[in-house]
């Protein structure tokens, strides 16, 4: 887990010094928190209750920005901070198509299910979207980006920090609509919601999930998942953190240090949200949904009804990020680039595996039978049960 950045915003005024000034004392604050964090605490020796093993391992520039990896039909599509992308084949690893940004990166990496088209953002805010490793178009940003563009019926869409949405052609680049609604002079420099729902556009607009019209640009519907508290412009963030997971007709997320919750997205309704602090993503199924806290504290809440199913502290302050639930474990990377396996409906530690020993970053992504990771070093590492 790495410290959140924040950004300060114009509104309907430029920013004062003063302000500028809580922006980056917010910065060093929350960086001096995570470098004062508590030991971790010891692990607890493991006798594996499952058989898992590497599959295979790849490489790529040491990732500096937030990382979604994409899943098509036959490959997962990474990026590099050097610009770099590549699909790579699901089973063997094998390299399916390269191409380069020529910058380096603010965010990525989404990609259309075919395969066919793939987008980032550098980090001069340029889009560049790709086809099939070339180059097709690129086209210049008016925001700062930290959340990886969406490619979905043709269309690449864009979340800025600012919470504006922004449409664009598929084909040939084109601007369609934007969306600016107004927002808190501080916003959340990480990734956000940005995600489809049947004919719909999901996004984060603060503590608030909206439906978004893709054709349009028009709010359908939003639901708000954590109420904003505290007494200042920093404790009060509230802005939802990415990706958000669907379970059929439901989709789960974090209100940042706010709270855990699922919205109804057919019905536009609030199915439940518990309060709680951490800045992490969740994972969920059909059963539960699970997240850390900023201690790292492991919770299980039942999906349906939100109740606690468990919870654990057997991996606190071990730097936990964003949850995989797949099959009958939940996975949960850590700052030392080692993954857990616990038992989804006990938290029960199963397995244990290690990486290159930085940072798991983003959340762990599954096709079939085969899972990746990230590393903060770069380090492309897919896992399958044995």
């Amino acid at each position: 887990m790495t410290a959140p950045r924040m950004t300060g915003r114009v509104a309907a005024r430029p920013l004062r010094a003063a302000s500028w000034a809580v922006v980056i004392s917010a910065v060093v604050a929350i960086a001096g928190c995570a470098s004062s964090k508590p030991k971790p605490l010891p692990l607890e020796p493991l006798t594996p209750k499952i058989a898992g093993a590497l599959a295979w391992n790849q490489r790529i520039e040491k990732v500096e920005f937030p990382l979604t990896v994409a899943v098509t039909r036959s490959a997962f599509v990474v990026a590099g901070g050097d610009g770099t992308v590549l699909a790579l084949d699901v089973d063997t690893g094998r390299e399916v198509w390269r191409g380069n940004a020529a910058a380096k990166l603010g965010a990525g990496v989404g990609a259309s299910s075919d395969g066919r088209f793939a987008a980032v953002v550098t980090r001069d805010g340029e889009l560049v979207t790709f086809e099939q490793g070339q180059v097709k178009w690129r086209k210049p940003l008016t925001t700062r980006v930290s959340t990886a563009p969406l490619i979905a019926g043709e269309r690449v869409f864009v979340l800025g920090v600012d919470r504006g949405v922004q449409a664009f052609d598929a084909i040939d680049g084109r601007k369609l609509w934007s969306l600016q609604r107004p927002g808190d002079p501080l916003t959340l420099s990480q990734t956000g919601v940005l995600s489809a729902f049947k004919d719909t556009l999901v996004v984060g607009q603060g503590p608030r999930m909206a439906g978004v019209d893709p054709l349009k640009g028009t709010v359908r519907w939003e639901v708000v998942v954590g109420a904003p508290r505290g007494a200042n412009e920093i404790e009060r963030l509230a802005d939802l953190v990415g990706p958000a997971v669907r379970v059929g007709d439901v989709l789960c997320a974090r209100s940042f240090q706010a709270a855990v919750g699922c919205v109804n997205a057919e019905r536009a309704t609030l199915v439940w949200s518990k309060t709680i602090g951490g800045i992490d993503g969740v994972g969920a199924d059909a059963d539960y949904v699970f997240a850390a806290d900023a201690s790292d504290r492991m919770t299980a809440w039942k999906s349906g009804s939100g109740d606690v199913a468990w919870t654990s502290d057997k991996l606190q302050y071990r730097g936990l990020g964003t949850p995989l639930s797949v099959g009958k474990t939940v996975v949960f990377g850590d700052a030392d680039g080692m993954l857990h396996w616990l038992a989804r409906d006990t938290g029960e530690a199963q397995l244990r595996l290690t990486t290159d020993g930085s940072a798991i970053i983003g959340a762990p992504v599954v096709s079939g039978s085969t899972m990746l990771v990230v590393t903060r070093n770069g380090g492309l590492f897919a896992f399958r049960p044995q």
